[in-house]
């Protein structure tokens, strides 16, 4: 099969793929059906593939489509790892946990948020105590998520934005942008007021399947930012803390979102951050291995319009069609080059992964 074969053209065919390679594996299935529906009234679920010793020691842990419109990517790194035959190399006392569209409403409609317009990545806080402040948010709101759209507000606004951003400090706008607000339900990048369906089903997945991990490698696949195709491993965490410099230690290239070493501005309530916190029962190494696709003034933009056509447009229009294909663009590139570029980063952070917790197997 060729790498591009590994990939889907969207949600039902990935799906579709991802069971047809986990079941060919001879991996064990489960899954986790959202209460929305998709475009066609099919159902939408995250599903779940473990190979591998149920009681192992380590687990190297894939995740897709946390934020839905990017699920392209990984889901293509998953299915791939199936039908090259890499998942049946497990060290002893190994075994591989596959999360398939963790946010499988995102995955179906191309969006990057849930049924609730709540960005996942931004979801991961306590929300019995008081919630982050984006000043940012609150003062470029109508420049960010205007109330009507068209080419020329797109043009004037994106122009704007990428004004403030040159002129701001590093980062400021951005910040504002994308560092995660819960004020505005209709606006991008919200946090929610509550845990979402999503969170909450990768939380119960954590615990029927890793609760007797030590070792636990979590790979995150993400797409949006940075140059095309090249996949930039972000760690969790800041360089001193034991989880971040781990990380470091195995890839030897990870950035950071707390020391502008990243590509991505400082988050609110991020996954992984807080997953290590709840699989505190486990040595856990991680990264997010986020692709470019596009300049990030076009990502943006694509964003910005996906989310007034949700809030306030009509999906079944020719300006909703254009916006919708225009959001695939800046999460997927169907093309066979950045496909391999994907791949071929992909599972040179996942060998490695599996190589660092086979050598922890043996200590």
């Amino acid at each position: 099969m060729t790498i591009a074969s590994y990939f889907a053209n969207d949600y039902p065919e990935a799906r579709e793929k991802f069971i047809a390679a986990a079941k060919d594996a001879g991996a064990a299935l489960e899954r986790y059906t959202n209460p929305a529906k998709g475009p066609s009234g099919e159902d939408l679920t995250t599903d779940v593939a473990w190979l591998g010793p149920q009681d192992a020691s380590s687990v190297l842990v894939t995740l897709s489509g946390t934020h839905g419109a990017e699920g392209f990517c990984g889901s293509g790194v998953q299915v791939g790892w199936f039908r090259s035959g890499r998942a049946a190399r497990l060290p002893p006392d190994t075994a591989l946990l596959q999360i398939h569209a963790v946010n499988p409403f995102g995955f179906a409609w191309l969006r990057r948020t849930t049924e609730e317009n709540v960005d996942i990545n931004r979801n991961y806080v306590d929300f019995d105590e008081p919630l982050p402040v984006n000043e940012g948010y609150l003062k470029y709101r109508n420049l960010i998520c205007p109330d009507q759209w068209s080419e020329e507000i797109a043009a004037q606004t994106t122009s704007e934005i990428n004004r403030l951003i040159e002129e701001l400090p590093p980062m400021v706008m951005q910040g504002a942008i994308s560092s995660g607000q819960y004020v505005d339900p209709n606006g991008i990048f919200y946090g929610g007021q509550r845990p979402s369906w999503s969170r909450l089903t990768t939380e119960s997945i954590f615990d029927r399947y890793l609760a007797s991990a030590k070792r636990i490698a979590l790979i995150d696949y993400h797409t949006g930012l940075g140059p095309r195709g090249y996949g930039e491993r972000i760690g969790v965490g800041s360089p001193g803390e034991a989880a971040w410099d781990r990380s470091q230690n195995w890839w030897g290239d990870v950035t950071s979102i707390h020391d502008a070493s990243s590509t991505s501005a400082p988050l609110h309530g991020t996954n992984m951050e807080a997953w290590v916190r709840y699989l505190s029962h486990a040595e856990v190494t991680a990264t997010v291995l986020e692709y470019g696709t596009q300049p990030l003034s076009q990502v943006l933009t694509a964003l910005r319009a996906d989310n007034w056509l949700h809030a306030h447009g009509d999906l079944d229009s020719d300006v909703g069609r254009q916006i919708k294909r225009q959001a695939r663009d800046a999460f997927y590139q169907d093309s066979d080059d950045w496909k391999t570029m994907i791949w071929s980063r992909g599972i040179d952070t996942q060998e490695i992964a599996l190589a660092r917790l086979a050598a922890g197997t043996r200590s």
